[in-house]
């Protein structure tokens, strides 16, 4: 079993596939970045899973569908309809103009996304961490904002979607807490809790530790399922050399209280939820530290420059689960 946020997981689940090519594999799918837009539920992480496995995704991006046009946006902008930071493709519209009618017509996200990848055949059993509703929010500095205020003598801050701090601000400011509104309340969704107690691996992909895999362990149960699971817990960071392969997950992580490195990420998750850890070989010097948490840790390359790199990095993975096992 995998917990997976978007980009990361979804490259990573590839390379798994690959390397395990008769594994029943079930991911777990982060829906804290979940947003809706122009009366529309957009679920990014899933779509992002199931367009990647199932080979619609924008393989450059890394998001967004193949060979996308973007017609319905611009008529919506000469409109004046926002927000134009958010730019939803013709096609990628479709996906979640279905998802929105059938959760309309009282359809779970669960069963939702089940139907979705009936067309898409991803080739493992995605499932969203809860039919509830959770959105991420990034606590900001106003002054931060260009319709906020500027120079008011005191500090303010506001909440934003986690959509408008990646997106429109691009991560480019501090971020003061990050907090997944409505995962305190919410359950895990049908099939989350069975998949991981039915697992023989769990795996963290190198997915942000904060608003993917972190999101996902913030819904009740979840958490403690795992911990209590029995079978080895392996994941791999996704901080390389004191810094992320991708995305903003030091300026998440800063939120939070943790450092930018491997090993305070191993640390962050802690030995009562880990018992593997994969560092790259650049942060070798790490394995020591982590080893001493009571995290059995190993240095490998985990740069996933292709599907054959990716799949070494599953197979070393797999082989500290087994040695975890022992």
């Amino acid at each position: 079993m995998v917990l997976a946020g978007g980009i990361g997981g979804a490259r990573f689940l590839r390379g798994l596939k690959e390397a395990a090519p008769d594994a029943e594999i079930t991911v777990v799918g982060n829906t804290g970045d979940d947003i809706h837009l122009f009366g529309l539920k957009v679920c990014p992480d899933l779509d992002t899973v199931m367009y990647t496995l199932g080979g619609g995704i924008h393989e450059e991006q890394g998001w967004g569908r193949a060979g996308e046009t973007f017609a319905v946006k611009e008529e919506l902008a000469a409109y004046g309809v926002g927000p134009e930071w958010f730019g939803l493709g013709d096609r990628d519209f479709a996906t979640h103009i279905v998802r929105t009618q059938m959760m309309g017509a009282g359809y779970p996200l669960s069963a939702v996304t089940e139907a979705l990848c009936a067309r898409w055949q991803p080739g493992v059993r995605l499932l969203p961490m809860t039919d509830d509703r959770v959105e991420t929010h990034v606590l900001i500095d106003t002054a931060d904002l260009a319709d906020g205020p500027q120079n008011d003598g005191g500090e303010s801050r506001k909440a934003v979607h986690f959509q408008e701090y990646w997106v429109r601000l691009r991560a480019s400011v501090a971020a003061h807490a990050v907090v997944p509104v409505g995962a305190e309340s919410a359950k895990p969704a049908p099939g989350v809790l069975d998949a991981i107690a039915e697992a023989d691996v769990i795996l963290f992909p190198p997915s942000n530790p904060v608003v993917s895999v972190g999101t996902i362990l913030a819904v009740p149960g979840i958490r403690e399922g795992i911990a209590e699971a029995g079978v080895p817990v392996v994941g791999l960071s996704p901080i390389v050399g004191d810094a992320p392969v991708h995305g903003m997950a030091d300026k998440v992580l800063a939120a939070v209280g943790v450092e930018s490195t491997a090993a305070a990420v191993a640390q962050h998750y802690g030995s009562g939820l880990l018992d593997g850890w994969l560092v790259d070989t650049v942060d070798a010097g790490s394995v020591q530290s982590v080893e001493d948490a009571g995290i059995r840790c190993r240095a490998v390359p985990l740069m996933m420059t292709g599907t054959e790199a990716t799949a070494a990095m599953a197979r070393e993975a797999l082989t500290l689960a087994e040695e975890v096992n022992a």
